[in-house]
């Protein structure tokens, strides 16, 4: 059934869908929510806070080939998912360069994955990008 799973996304393939697997396992009880598993791939970014200053990172200690396979999965869904396109030109639109929307973007399809998973959903266009609506991209 995971493999099912991971390959109703957007931009995982039969490769990269097992090269996603191989690489958070199939033990369900592994993250105890989907922050920890954003984490452990290292799309999730270090925040701490002391008094007045406030600093936001990126991580050092993180699952390489993970985040590897996450940035080639956020770019291909590009290609082939409506909501994944204009969430990503969303945060070009913002400032963002192309490898933080990447990363923005692979870090929502962590989430999503998680929770398929855990409820062993398939993935659903309309319910992960809730925000895009394909009348608005007709129109611009």
């Amino acid at each position: 059934m995971d493999a099912e799973i991971l390959l109703s996304f957007p931009g995982l393939g039969v490769q990269l869908g097992a090269w996603v697997l191989a690489e958070i396992g199939d033990d369900r009880d592994r993250f105890a929510d989907a922050r920890a598993l954003k984490a452990y791939a290292g799309s999730a970014p270090i925040t701490r806070a002391s008094g007045k200053k406030k600093f936001v990172g990126r991580r050092f200690i993180k699952n390489d080939r993970l985040i590897t396979a996450g940035f080639l999965w956020a770019f291909a869904a590009l290609a082939s998912s409506p909501g994944a396109d204009a969430r990503h030109r969303r945060r070009r639109d913002a400032g963002d360069w192309h490898a933080q929307a990447q990363r923005h973007l692979f870090n929502r399809f962590l989430g999503q994955l998680y929770h398929c998973l855990q409820h062993q959903q398939l993935f659903d266009e309309q319910r992960a990008f809730t925000s895009f609506s394909p009348d608005l991209a007709v129109a611009a």
